[in-house]
């Protein structure tokens, strides 16, 4: 088929990837404009601009995909059908029924749970044992449209935003090439979604990282996770920002204080490779961390060089 492949980020890339090697013309590979990045600002593309540009698959950046033009720009490479993953713009009617066979999306949730920016980390967060990508034909709700084909994915416990992410990319990249051959043959069946069972999976910002010891530990164990490595959880102590990389929640435990069991945020042991932090409901276990000026470290190397004894009150400060 001939595809004009929409996407940005690095999520993106093997979908994009996939679909060349399997035979399909991408015409053209349509990206948000380069940003500046590191302490030079340099222009860096997007992650799809780069495979695109490796695969001489030509690049198209709008600012703003609404504009009329950019409807006209598309409407001259005569596609089959469009394929758009984490593109990152709201697309309008025309664009929608540009092509013959409309927009084709790969959503990274069993849709319809998880529609909304961030499906990948808010299934972690929220304890799910199984995740999936789900590929569906776009109509102008956000993530509303028929439902194509589901592949599942399953939660480990170790799991996080960015293992899971990786396995995700692979799975939707397969379940695209294998939808847009049904839609071809016309084989595939569309399925309505009904209402989601679960929270729009807002957008993520690096305030969700700052650690409520309030929470239970097994709550904050799985923040941990899912929002590892972007934007990362942290607490603070002694004036320092300490990001927290790896942990265990031990529930319903709870370690006494002068005035009977100890407040949120209290360390309650020390141990050589791991300190325990009382929350909540139980007990957080942190085995890996990073402190200003520092790269990630496991935590008995911060024991060994930094003294933290029990009664330290780590706090939510914003």
């Amino acid at each position: 088929m001939r595809i004009i492949f929409m996407g940005t980020p690095e999520f993106s890339v093997g979908t994009l990837e996939a679909l060349a090697a399997a035979g399909h013309d991408v015409c053209l590979a349509v990206t948000q404009p380069d940003k500046p990045k590191g302490r030079g600002k340099e222009m860096q593309p997007t992650p799809v601009k780069a495979a695109a540009q490796k695969l001489g698959i030509p690049v198209y950046q709008p600012r703003r995909i609404r504009e009329p033009e950019c409807v006209e720009e598309l409407r001259k490479y005569h596609a089959d059908v469009m394929v758009v993953i984490a593109f990152g713009q709201i697309l309008p009617k025309e664009i929608l029924e540009l092509t013959p066979y409309g927009c084709i999306n790969v959503h990274a949730s069993l849709l319809p749970k998880y529609r909304g920016a961030a499906p990948i980390q808010w299934s972690i967060i929220e304890g799910e044992r199984v995740t999936g990508v789900t590929t569906m034909q776009m109509d102008e709700g956000l993530d509303t449209g028929d439902m194509i084909m589901k592949t599942e994915i399953p939660i480990t416990a170790d799991e996080t935003g960015d293992s899971l992410h990786d396995k995700l990319a692979q799975a939707g990249a397969r379940l695209c090439v294998e939808t847009l051959e049904a839609v071809k043959n016309g084989t595939a069946v569309f399925e309505k979604q009904g209402e989601s069972p679960t929270a729009y999976a807002r957008m993520l910002d690096k305030k969700m990282g700052n650690i409520d010891w309030q929470e239970p530990a097994v709550r904050i164990e799985r923040l941990v996770r899912g929002l590892n490595s972007w934007p990362g959880t942290y607490t603070h102590w002694d004036g320092k920002v300490m990001k927290i990389w790896r942990a265990a929640a031990e529930p319903g435990r709870a370690a006494d204080g002068e005035n009977g069991t100890a407040a949120p945020g209290t360390v309650v042991d020390v141990e050589k490779d791991s300190f325990a932090v009382q929350t909540g409901d139980g007990l957080l276990r942190v085995y890996e961390l990073q402190i200003p000026g520092k790269k990630r470290m496991e935590t008995g190397a911060f024991l060994r060089g930094y003294a933290l004894e029990k009664g330290t009150i780590f706090s939510q400060q914003s």
